[in-house]
C-alpha cells in the first residue's frame, strides 16, 4: 500500500479507529445512573397495571370512545374536566400527573411523557403527534442525573402536529405553536410561535365572530 493510500483510508485525526485497542473514555457513566430522590408518584404495582391498561385501551386505538377513555384516566388520578376528545394512540406516561380543563382536544399520537406535573387548561387543541417531554438530563453531571420540570399550557392554545414542548415551559393563553416547532422557552399569551427553537412569529387577534 503506498503511503496515499493509508492516508486516504485512515481515521480523520482526534477520532478512534474502529480497530483501536478500547474506546476513548466517555464522560458519562450510565451504570452509576440513579434517580435516588426522584419519586414517580405511585408505588410500582399501580405503574404495572396502568403500563398495560395504556398499552391495551389507550396505546392501541382499540377503545374509540373518548368519554370511557377519560373515566380510565380518572380512575387513575388525572384530573379530566368535562368535554374530552381524546383520539387514538395517545401515550400518558403518569395519569396521577395529568390536568385537563373542559372541552380538549387531544389528536391522535399525541405524547404526554410526564414524569412531572402537565396542566392544560380549557379549550385547548393539542394536534396530532405533539410531545410533551418534561424529563431531561444534567449533561455537567457524570451520573447524566435526572433534571424533571412541569410544563403548563393555558387555557384556548393550541399546540400544532408533531411540535415539541420541552421541560419547564409555559404556553400562554391563547397562544399558537406551529407545527413541528421545539419549544424550549415558555410563550408569551397570544403569541404566535414557530421553529426550532421557536421564535415569534406574529400575534393572535381575537376572533371577530361566532360561525
Amino acid at each position: 500500500m503506498s503511503p496515499d493510500e493509508a492516508n486516504a483510508t485512515a481515521p480523520p485525526q482526534g477520532l478512534p479507529s474502529a480497530h483501536s485497542e478500547g474506546p476513548p473514555e466517555s464522560w458519562v457513566n450510565l451504570a452509576a445512573f440513579d434517580n435516588p430522590e426522584y419519586a414517580p408518584g405511585r408505588g410500582v404495582i399501580l405503574r404495572t397495571i396502568w403500563y398495560y391498561c395504556s398499552l391495551l385501551l389507550l396505546e392501541s386505538g382499540w377503545l374509540p370512545v373518548s368519554g370511557l377513555k377519560a373515566r380510565m384516566l380518572r380512575l387513575f388520578g388525572a384530573n379530566i374536566g368535562v368535554g374530552l376528545v381524546i383520539k387514538p394512540h395517545v401515550r400518558i406516561k403518569y395519569p396521577w400527573r395529568l390536568t385537563v380543563g373542559d372541552h380538549c382536544w387531544i389528536g391522535q399520537g399525541v405524547w404526554i411523557d410526564n414524569i412531572e406535573d402537565v396542566r392544560i387548561g380549557s379549550h385547548v387543541c393539542v394536534s396530532q403527534l405533539a410531545y410533551f417531554c418534561t424529563g431531561s438530563h444534567d449533561y455537567r453531571r457524570r451520573n447524566f442525573d435526572l433534571a424533571a420540570r412541569p410544563i403548563a399550557v393555558r387555557d384556548g392554545a393550541w399546540i400544532g402536529a408533531r411540535a415539541t414542548l420541552l421541560p419547564g415551559v409555559s404556553i400562554g393563553a391563547n397562544a399558537i405553536v406551529a407545527g413541528g416547532s421545539v419549544v424550549t422557552k415558555s410563550v408569551d399569551a397570544a403569541a404566535i410561535v414557530g421553529g426550532n427553537p421557536a421564535k415569534l412569529l406574529a400575534r393572535r387577534q381575537p376572533p371577530t365572530a361566532n360561525a
